[in-house]
């Protein structure tokens, strides 16, 4: 038995018709008709998907009597094409952190001078800085990036943040005045709090378990 037709007998064994599946699933009838007639594929998330809205096990719906060797190697193609999507993903969303916050530590040593701290303070360290934390950690959230371990970014979030002020203000108090500060435990805080409701409302967004 081919894949359409399992996908097909699959639907209507769960007494669901073409447009209800489509709307359990997320896409349209038409999609759902071109895989019954084996018109184009579904990718790894619809196979999943179809395994737990028609009850039946992914062994059915991927193995049987004939080979279906072009299936599995579309579906392995799909597979490593999600796979590199969601690591470019990461990367770009680290980069983009990485490359703020650098800026905003270089903004401070080249442009800064003494008059303009409070102004600096307020657009990086209280702005900026906290601002791209929090919509960095939701889309971490959201994108469900690195499973369960994603909650310990809170953590690099919140020493980062902390970093910023110790390597801005704290180390230009340092060589003004020849003592050496430490960094501010409350910064940490303040960062790991940031990035906590970040990921959490990410994790409401993408609807799935947060633990």
């Amino acid at each position: 038995m081919d894949i359409g037709s399992k996908i097909k007998k699959s639907r209507m064994e769960a007494n669901l018709t073409q447009e209800q599946a489509a709307e359990a699933l997320g896409i349209s009838r038409q999609t759902i008709s071109n895989w019954e007639n084996e018109k184009s594929y579904p990718d790894i998330i619809s196979v999943l998907k179809m395994s737990d809205l028609y009850s039946v096990s992914l062994d059915y719906l991927l193995k049987g009597e004939q080979t279906m060797s072009d299936y599995r190697d579309y579906l392995e193609e799909s597979t490593n094409v999600v796979k590199s999507k969601t690591k470019l993903s990461k990367t770009v969303l680290i980069s983009s952190y990485l490359v703020i916050w650098a800026v905003a530590i270089l903004v401070f040593w080249v442009f800064i001078s003494g008059s303009d701290a409070m102004g600096y303070s307020l657009m990086f360290l209280w702005g900026i800085l906290p601002i791209t934390t929090f919509v960095i950690s939701l889309l971490i959230g959201k994108n469900d990036h690195w499973g369960k371990y994603k909650w310990f970014a809170a953590l690099v979030f919140g020493f980062m943040y902390m970093l910023s002020e110790y390597l801005t203000f704290s180390v230009a108090n340092n060589v003004s005045s020849d003592k050496v500060n430490v960094p501010r435990l409350s910064l940490l805080i303040v960062g790991i709090l940031i990035s906590l409701a970040g990921l959490g409302i990410g994790c409401l967004i993408n609807k799935k378990k947060c633990l």
